[in-house]
This record gives C-alpha cells, structure tokens and sequence, in this order.
C-alpha cells in the first residue's frame, strides 16, 4: 500500500528553561493511503497535539512529518481538519459555508465560470452526501448538533482533500446522533477515498470507525501499542456487541487505565479504605 503520512521520531516540547513541557517524545507512524486510523488514550497524551502536527496548525520540535512525501511545515490544500467544535460562520448560510473553502483558497482570484461550475456541482453533491439539502438556506444557529457537524465535514472536504484530520467531532454530540454520524463517516470515507485520522476519547468508537486503533500515554505524549481491528470493512452497529469487538474493546480500556496510572490510584484508594475501616 501507498503511504500517506509518515510520522519519525516526532517530539514536542511546550516552554523554555524550566517551564518546558514535553507533550511528545518520538512518535513514529506510518499510515497508508486511504486507511482509517483511530487514536485514543488518557487525557493529556497528546493526542490532538499530533493530529494538529499532523495538519500544520502546530510546529514539532524534533523529528519529521511527511504528507504524501512531502514535509510538513504549514497548513496545506492536501489536508483539512474537522474540530469538536463546528466552527462555522454564523453569518452565512449552509450551502455558503461548504463553499468557502474553496473561496478562500482562491483570495482575490476571480473564478472561471468553469471553476464556479465544478464548485457548485462538488457543493451540491456534498450536500446531498450529509443529507442537507433541505438545510441548504438555513444558518447555523437553526440547526442541530449533528446537521452544523455535518455542515463542517462537508465544508472540509469541498477541497477534496487527501487527509481528513478529525479531533474528537462527535464529542458533543449524544449517543443516538453518534451511531448516525459513525456511519455517515464510513460512508464518506469509502467514496471520497481519503485517508482519515481521528482522535477520540471513546474506545468504542474508536474500534468501530478505525482499520488500526492507536493507543497513545501520557508523561511525556507517546505510542504504546497498535491494534489492528479484527472487523471486515463494512460496518453495521450490530458488531458492537460481537466476541472480537468486546475483547478488544476491553483489552484498550485495560491498557488506557495500565497507562493513565488509574489502576495505582485504584489500589491506593482501596488501601485507604482498609486503613480508614
């Protein structure tokens, strides 16, 4: 398979003298093109802070990241970035804000009539992909949750970007949306064909959307193991509920708590509790 993105021995460090943090202490990746990558760990592992190495919104310290062989040193075309929050603008439209991206990649450059075609014929069908098209007048604030998150993705891929980067999107969002908008995201990624890196704090989740589940640990920011997810390609809600899905699932949760010091803090409260009795 072709690689897409290739992380070597990445670190980062936040602060000089003695107020530097390190969040990240060579990380080292590969993942291939148009593979679905998930990553989960305790909080404070520096999980966003790669995705966001990742997208060019933050400088590593030490070490390389490579896009389609090229290095990373700023925001491209070939990536875009999906937040927990929508960030749309709320003083325009819906069909609006899926295509300002491809406004603002132009600035000041007038459209061919050509160009502005192909932009509302990629717009139009994006809208339809998310569902939308009843939406396509509405502004932000008089949507859902899940219909503005939509509104986000769609907006994100009217570049057709090669990398999605997406940090916790459905964060925000309850149980029964997330279960729609798992599904809606596997759909994208099968016909748009871009390779995906999604951060999450939910294990679950993170099993069900990803090829590869990467589990990250804190203090300092690094990889500690790599699951390959034992499910075929295509997904449906019942296989949460499978052997394979559950084992795993409990074998991340174990390393997370192994990783995060939880099960230390655990003996320790139980021991208090003996003293205390």
């Amino acid at each position: 398979m072709t690689t897409k993105i290739e992380i070597k021995q990445v670190g980062k460090v936040f602060g000089e003298g003695k107020q530097a943090v390190e969040a990240l202490k060579d990380i080292n990746l590969t993942i291939a093109d148009n593979e679905f990558v998930t990553f989960v760990g305790a909080s404070g592992c520096g999980k966003s802070t790669l995705l966001r190495i990742i997208g060019g919104l933050e400088y590593h310290t030490a070490g390389e990241v490579l896009a389609s062989g090229e290095p990373v040193y700023g925001p491209g075309a070939d990536r875009a970035m999906v937040f927990q929050h929508y960030s749309l603008y709320p003083w325009l439209k819906v069909m609006e804000n899926i295509k300002f991206s491809r406004q603002l990649k132009h600035g000041r450059e007038e459209l061919t009539s050509s160009e502005v075609e192909k932009a509302s014929g990629r717009a139009d069908a994006l809208l339809a992909l998310m569902g939308l098209q009843a939406a396509a007048n509405a502004y932000p604030n008089q949507l859902s949750g899940g219909m503005q998150q939509r509104v986000a993705i769609a907006r994100a891929l009217m570049g057709r970007p090669e990398i999605l980067l997406m940090d916790e999107p459905f964060g925000a969002l309850d149980a029964q949306t997330r279960e729609v908008m798992h599904d809606l995201i596997l759909h994208v990624h099968k016909l748009e064909k871009a390779t995906i890196v999604f951060v999450t704090h939910d294990v679950e989740e993170a099993i069900y959307l990803g090829q590869r589940v990467v589990l990250m640990a804190p203090r300092p920011g690094r990889i500690d193991t790599i699951y390959d997810v034992p499910l075929p390609a295509q997904r449906d809600q019942d296989m949460k509920h499978s052997p394979e899905f559950l084992a795993l699932k409990k074998e991340i949760l174990a390393r997370i708590r192994d990783t995060s010091g939880m099960r230390t803090d655990q003996s320790m409260l139980e021991q208090l509790n003996m003293e205390q009795a």
